[in-house]
């Protein structure tokens, strides 16, 4: 991976995780500056990694070879605008944005119209280097940047790229959201195993392992579909197929195929917000 000068603005969850992959797979930490007004974060993240840390946005953003937006959606314009207006020149930088709603058209407008931009979306996994993140690519950015990009992405998880902006919002419907997805689901079983007389703890155990072990299996199974892998536990006329026959009666699918729409949807509109 290129040694490149990177600036985090906004030193939340996500930004924590990346600097924590990038330090722990060896790129030099005196590379790396996280800037925000408070140093709450950023000095936490300075003592366990020994990166630089700052309050000046601008000041960071000039030293910065590569500048990751990780603020709030909500916050972006603001950040995006005092930058400018404090004499930092976007022309000859890579600016990646790890925060949902933000159209890279709405950032070459508070940027510069030739302002190289990736958007990415990860997904909280990130956190524990087990993420999903998609990314997509202004026409300005080099194929070093998105090498760059990916690499720096991949400290977090695994990595993918759309070819269209609108993507993105498939990306945050098929993986961003998508936790909260297996969440749920987890929940309701979580429920029901306890209905079914097991403590919390015993019926947290029983669930989250059967999923931890279940996505390993497909990990560890690249060569067969998930519907293979699905048939392969169910038996002819057994409990399982039971339990298949009342989600499929139920139209398990057609109501994962209209959530998930409905979380690409929301996505499009929030380009419209920020």
């Amino acid at each position: 991976m290129q040694h490149k000068k990177i600036t985090f603005i906004g030193a939340g969850n996500m930004a924590g995780s990346i600097i924590s992959g990038l330090v722990k797979g060896g790129y030099p930490a005196e590379l790396i500056c996280a800037s925000a007004p408070s140093l709450t974060n950023t000095q936490k993240l300075k003592d366990e990694f020994s990166i630089l840390n700052s309050q000046n946005n601008a000041e960071s953003a000039i030293w910065a070879d590569v500048v990751v937006l990780s603020v709030k959606p909500q916050m972006m314009a603001m950040v995006c605008e005092s930058l400018i207006k404090d004499g930092v020149d976007f022309s000859k930088k890579l600016v990646i944005s790890i925060a949902a709603g933000v159209s890279v058209e709405r950032f070459q407008s508070l940027l510069g119209a030739d302002t190289a931009v990736i958007r990415t979306m990860p997904n909280t996994p990130s956190l524990l280097q087990k993420g999903m993140t998609g990314l997509f690519s202004s026409p300005q950015v080099s194929d070093e940047d998105k090498n760059f990009a990916s690499e720096l992405l991949s400290a977090v998880g695994e990595v993918v790229w759309v070819s269209e902006e609108s993507q993105i919002n498939a990306i945050i419907a098929a993986s961003g959201s998508a936790p909260a997805y297996f969440f749920l689901f987890m929940e309701a079983m979580q429920a029901k195993a306890m209905e079914m007389g097991f403590t919390e703890q015993e019926a947290r155990l029983l669930v989250q392992q059967t999923a931890i072990g279940s996505a390993e299996m497909v990990k560890e199974n690249p060569d067969l579909d998930l519907m293979t892998l699905r048939n392969n536990v169910t038996s002819k006329g057994g409990a399982t197929a039971e339990a298949i026959r009342t989600f499929n009666e139920l139209n398990l699918p057609e109501i994962v195929a209209k959530s998930m729409q409905a979380a690409s949807d929301r996505g499009a509109e929030m380009e419209k917000l920020f």
